[in-house]
């Protein structure tokens, strides 16, 4: 009789899971003008604005209407773009002028711009210090900026390539080391290092996200694996199989949803229990969709994509063409809950 129950309590339980999987859906796609490559991506929910990276301009599209109201121009190479909303400014990593550019939210007028280390790339904005961090992918450092004076506060030295950043909001900042398949935390007001936490069996680590009230770290690894880590001990709680070509990660902490994305079109979506996180879905997007972003108001997740072709004409012999974006196919693909399926 007990195991009648339990087989019914799990047959529940999976019906669930499915039921879940089964809500979210393809909404729609915001067609963006220009035909460069993109990194990073990054919704301002106060303020209604989600900023893409897109070669060497940021396009600007009003997250209410998914409409694009505007770009933020003259740049070389852009990657990440971070946020301070009360001081009504905005900081993009431009790798191509190893500088942080700093504009004005409102506006959008490029107001400075401060050097930093060598093809500055994740970036992020950490409310404890007051400091806005590029981490520095080729010179393997971090540069520090006082958000309000705009001038370096300080470098961190790393032993190895930073890929994405996360901070705890309490002056601790985590970063992956993507060629040490390691990740490592400093101190975001005496810009010391902390700790260094490995993180077997994943390698390459890149994309990487918090849930600060559980203090657990979701990572993204290149070979298809994805971890959980316990962000006070270091220690590897959970693992999980992602998609090929991983890039990007976000945790939604009002619904307690993880998502990891691949370059495969793979979107990896977790939900949360005490006990760790359930896969519930590997959501099937867009080949090349790597990075992606969520706007914490509705949980809509954005991510970049295109069509890519070979260069040059059909006679035009290459031994190794390096695909291409396809004109005017570049978008963001808007994922959200699919209430047909409630």
């Amino acid at each position: 009789m007990g195991n009648s129950r339990l087989r019914a309590g799990l047959a529940v339980l999976a019906c669930s899971i499915v039921v879940n999987a089964q809500q979210y859906a393809i909404s729609g796609r915001i067609p963006l003008e220009g035909d460069s490559g993109w990194d990073y991506l990054f919704a301002d929910s106060a303020n209604g604005q989600l900023y893409v990276s897109h070669g060497t301009e940021v396009d600007v599209v009003d997250l209410a209407s998914e409409k694009s109201t505007g770009k933020i121009t003259g740049m070389k190479r852009i990657h990440g773009i971070a946020v301070t909303n009360d001081l009504n400014r905005g900081f993009i990593s431009d790798g191509g002028d190893d500088a942080v550019v700093i504009f004005d939210l409102k506006s959008h007028a490029v107001l400075q711009k401060v050097p930093a280390g060598k093809n500055p790339d994740g970036i992020l904005y950490d409310p404890y210090s007051r400091r806005v961090f590029a981490f520095n992918g080729r010179s393997n450092d971090v540069t520090a900026i006082d958000v309000a004076s705009g001038k370096v506060a300080g470098t961190i030295a790393l032993d190895g390539k930073p890929e994405f950043p996360v901070s705890d909001g309490k002056g601790n900042v985590y970063v992956n080391i993507e060629d040490k398949n390691i990740l490592v935390t400093f101190d975001a007001t005496k810009l010391k290092l902390n700790s260094m936490f490995k993180l077997a069996p994943c390698e390459e680590p890149t994309g990487l996200a918090m849930d600060r009230e559980s203090k657990r770290l979701i990572v993204g690894c290149g070979n298809r694996t994805g971890v959980m880590v316990d962000a006070e001990t270091g220690k590897v709680l959970q693992t999980f199989k992602v998609g090929g070509q991983v890039d990007g990660a976000a945790f939604d902490a009002r619904r307690k949803l993880a998502y990891v994305s691949s370059g495969e079109g793979i979107l990896t979506i977790l939900a949360e229990e005490p006990s760790g996180f359930q896969v519930l879905q590997d959501f099937q997007t867009v080949e090349g969709s790597r990075t992606l972003t969520v706007d914490e108001k509705t949980g809509t997740i954005f991510l970049p994509m295109a069509r890519f072709e070979l260069p040059g004409s059909p006679d035009r012999k290459e031994e190794h063409p390096r695909p291409v974006v396809a004109p005017g196919s570049f978008a963001l693909l808007v994922v959200g809950k699919d209430e047909g399926n409630k």
